[in-house]
């Protein structure tokens, strides 16, 4: 029999009210007691009884046993997860930046005090990829995972690909129906897409990784002649994190745009929708698609997690526990497309060898193998040269460079 769940609730912006919009739908011995929240000027839907700005009205709350943290502030965000988790209350999180950045302090937390944090809202939205990687191929080896993380930065491509929009017109859209903040580097820049990347691959290899090690380029630097590059060569550009093993020792995460081909899954994945692409031993190639962005989206995934929370549900953390010693590493190469202006950054990236090169008085480009290390040392001199660079080759092409 499910037991009662009492929640507080940090933050009701979109996501919250989302949340809050299912939960008045199902009768599922759920209660919210308390909402925190920033401003307590702003109008909100509710009456005012239920929200409060001091967060220790709920955290020391005794009749309150589930928090639910779906805040912007990566810092709060963990002060109040950590606090929560060590008094006894079970946590559902959809802060993927604080999860990935904390993570192993995370697990030891819930470890220590046999309390549960569950997560799925925190990556790609609807889609129940952490559940599945956790559970349904827990005894599987994983070749690879991969996908369309982002939906901000697949609005923008898709409006791109398929209106000839450019690209700051389709930011700015993009930002006025709400996919995509104010300072939109986050999601554009593919830090978004490294953080909910980091999750997936901890329940997927075992593996917890620093987000500072794990190389991102996003979409900014996109321009009209890469576009039509790809529509030349019937090629779609999706923003791809990868997390991929290179044998039995290695792992190695990494996210960049991608040219994308008609047989790929990605190739139909448009705006703001998301793709999970798994690549396995035994169960071979799957495909998880749904919307990664939006209220009643995330906030289906939070409520399948305060729903599992009736039934004591905790992520185990097998391949974590049981981890065959995989280490992380960028020591990679793998096949790009560059577009640049400069030639001085052609030699400092260090081609390995090049496939193909073009020249003309606006264009120039060059698509080769190189070392994942020179375009982390270089990732300075790609951005203030405003060169676009995509990854240009299939993921069986990504080997390690000492291989």
């Amino acid at each position: 029999m499910s037991k009662k769940l009492n929640i507080g609730l940090f933050g009701f912006g979109v996501v919250g009210q989302g949340l809050y919009d299912i939960i008045r739908t199902k009768n599922l011995n759920i209660e919210i007691k308390k909402i925190a929240i920033k401003d307590a000027s702003k109008k909100r839907t509710l009456p005012e009884h239920y929200f409060t700005t001091d967060k220790d009205e709920l955290l020391n709350n005794p009749e309150i046993n589930t928090i639910i943290e779906l805040i912007n502030d990566t810092e709060a965000a963990y002060e109040i997860v950590s606090t929560a988790l060590k008094t006894g209350k079970n946590v559902v999180s959809a802060s993927k930046k604080m999860i990935a950045k904390y993570l192993e302090e995370l697990i030891a937390l819930q470890t220590e005090h046999g309390t549960s944090l569950l997560y799925e809202g925190a990556v790609c939205g609807s889609i129940p990829i952490i559940r599945n990687l956790e559970e349904y191929y827990d005894n599987e080896l994983l070749h690879s995972i991969s996908g369309i993380f982002n939906g901000s930065s697949n609005y923008i491509l898709s409006k791109g690909f398929l209106e000839n929009m450019d690209y700051d017109a389709a930011l700015k859209q993009a930002q006025d129906l709400g996919f995509a903040e104010t300072d939109p580097i986050s999601d554009v820049g593919g830090f978004d897409a490294k953080y909910k990347l980091i999750i997936a691959a901890a329940h997927a290899y075992g593996v917890v990784i620093d987000p500072d090690k794990v190389f991102n380029l996003g979409i900014q630097n996109l321009g009209a002649s890469d576009i039509q590059y790809a529509r030349e060569k019937n090629l779609k550009i999706k923003l791809v994190p990868v997390a991929k093993e290179l044998d039995e020792e290695h792992v190695t995460l990494f996210v960049l745009p991608k040219f994308v081909t008609e047989s790929e899954f990605l190739y139909n994945v448009e705006y703001e929708y998301n793709g999970v692409t798994v690549q396995a031993a035994f169960a071979d190639q799957q495909f998880f698609f749904g919307k990664g962005a939006g209220g009643h989206p995330t906030g289906s995934a939070v409520l399948s997690d305060i729903a599992a929370l009736r039934y004591d549900y905790q992520y185990e953390y097998k391949k974590i526990k049981t981890s065959a010693g995989l280490n992380f590493t960028n020591d990679i190469e793998l096949c790009i497309y560059l577009r640049y202006d400069n030639e001085d950054l052609v030699d400092l990236l260090d081609f390995k060898e090049i496939k193909e090169r073009y020249y003309s008085g606006t264009y120039k480009y060059v698509i080769g193998k190189v070392n994942l290390q020179k375009l982390i040392e270089n990732q300075a001199r790609i951005s203030s040269d405003k060169a676009f660079i995509a990854f240009a080759d299939q993921l069986a092409g990504v080997t390690l460079a000492t291989a």
